[in-house]
C-alpha cells in the first residue's frame, strides 16, 4: 500500500499508469501501407497551404511596387489563419497548430493586424 492516496484505489491497490512509451503514437499515415498517404494530411495543413499561397503572392505584389497592398494582403491572410486557428480542433490544425490555440490565434493576429496598421500608417515618402 502506498502512502499517497491519490496514487491508491479505494481498496489500497496502487493504480497502474502506463509509461508514455506504451502508448501506441498517432498518426496520420493510412492505416493500409498500400493506400498512399494523402498531403496534407488534415484541414489545417491545406489552409496553411493556402496561407502561405496568400503570403506568396502577396510578397509578388510588394514586388510589383505596390506594397501597401500586398502588406495588407499579407496582414490578412494572417488574420484568416487565426480565424481558421480557432475553429478548428488541435488534431485538425496540422501545422497551424504550434502552441495553446489561443496564444497560436493571438500571435497571428497581432502580426496580422500589425501589418495591416503599418501599411496604413506609413506616409508616402517623396520620390517612391
Amino acid at each position: 500500500m502506498t502512502d499517497n492516496p491519490d496514487h491508491a484505489d479505494h481498496d489500497g491497490h496502487a493504480d497502474h499508469i502506463e509509461p508514455p512509451e506504451s502508448v501506441p503514437p498517432v498518426s496520420a499515415e493510412p492505416v493500409d501501407p498500400a493506400e498512399p498517404r494523402r498531403y496534407p494530411s488534415t484541414i489545417g495543413g491545406a489552409f496553411y497551404l493556402l496561407v502561405l499561397g496568400a503570403v506568396a503572392v502577396s510578397m509578388v505584389v510588394v514586388a510589383l511596387d505596390e506594397w501597401r497592398t500586398g502588406i495588407r494582403l499579407m496582414g490578412g491572410s494572417l488574420i484568416v489563419a487565426a480565424a481558421v486557428r480557432l475553429v478548428l480542433r488541435h488534431r485538425d490544425a496540422g501545422m497551424l497548430a504550434v502552441r495553446h490555440k489561443l496564444l497560436d490565434a493571438a500571435v497571428l493576429i497581432v502580426l496580422g493586424g500589425s501589418l495591416i496598421f503599418l501599411a496604413g500608417s506609413i506616409p508616402d515618402q517623396p520620390g517612391f
